[in-house]
């Protein structure tokens, strides 16, 4: 194994852990909510009400691993989209990305089986169907729309709030109210993935391979856009980093400035 890599394998494991925790949070709760037997079910019988719910446990959830040592750590992506756009920012080596996508897919089918072992047929049954991620009733191509939307807007918010001193340490908080909301509105139209590796897990699950295409390369599109708009706003400067958390003490591994700069009335890095 090559010795930076080696080096830097524990925030690669960090990242599956992640995705793989948030995957099986995302089961549990799913069956929870969306099982007809469940008693949460029966008593919410309104879909809107659930995924307000559901959206507040993913939320949450999100916040959980954000902030938590080992989101600390490795930054928190826990989705290729988001590499994948910190890779386009020059923050992220290429040996790196690359670790951080092999990890995240790897959690998100770890996640899935070991909810597969633990909830058996629950997870498979139609209502909840290893919450697949697939369009709603408006069809694949406003399903696109609806990833790419969400995920500019979510990317758009994490780079200006990331980047703003003032407000750096409270970027999990921002990601996770935005998770709320999404699940809890556009999950109708596209079924909220903003992930491929999350839609993945599912997918190879469920065996829901149709319409993979959508959240293959719309998250992706919607993060890189936003982050070319940030670029000719701010320029390459005005990215200090690739974690989503930088107030801590462990170590980082990407191409970081944080703390370096001057800093203008706002709180952003000039």
């Amino acid at each position: 194994m090559n010795g930076a890599v080696k080096q830097h394998l524990p925030e690669y494991l960090i990242e599956a852990a992640g995705l793989g925790i948030f995957m099986l949070s995302a089961c549990s709760f799913g069956i929870l909510l969306e099982h007809p037997a469940t008693t949460v079910h029966q008593v919410i019988p309104t879909p809107f009400a659930r995924r307000i719910l559901m959206g507040l446990a993913m939320g949450l959830t999100a916040i959980a691993i954000i902030y938590s040592p080992w989101g600390k750590q490795s930054g928190a992506h826990i989705n290729p989209s988001v590499t994948l756009t910190f890779f386009r920012l020059g923050k992220i080596a290429p040996r790196d990305a690359a670790g951080y996508l092999g990890g995240q897919f790897i959690g998100a089918v770890t996640g899935v089986l070991i909810a597969s072992l633990l909830f058996r047929d629950l997870l498979g049954h139609p209502a909840v169907n290893y919450v697949a991620t697939v369009p709603g009733v408006f069809g694949s191509l406003i399903a696109f729309a609806g990833e790419v939307t969400i995920s500019f807007l979510l990317m758009t918010v994490v780079l200006h709030v990331s980047n703003t001193m003032r407000l750096a340490r409270y970027t999990g908080l921002f990601a996770g109210a935005m998770v709320m909301t999404w699940i809890s509105i556009e999950a109708p139209i596209s079924g909220m993935s903003m992930n491929p590796a999350r839609t993945f897990g599912s997918a190879l699950a469920s065996g829901e391979w149709k319409y993979i295409w959508v959240y293959f390369t719309a998250p992706p599109a919607g993060m890189l856009l936003a982050a070319e708009l940030y670029l000719r706003r701010r320029g390459a400067r005005g990215v200090l980093c690739a974690k989503l958390h930088h107030h801590n003490d462990k170590r980082c591994i990407f191409k970081c400035n944080f703390g370096e700069g001057s800093i203008d009335s706002t709180g952003q890095i000039n």
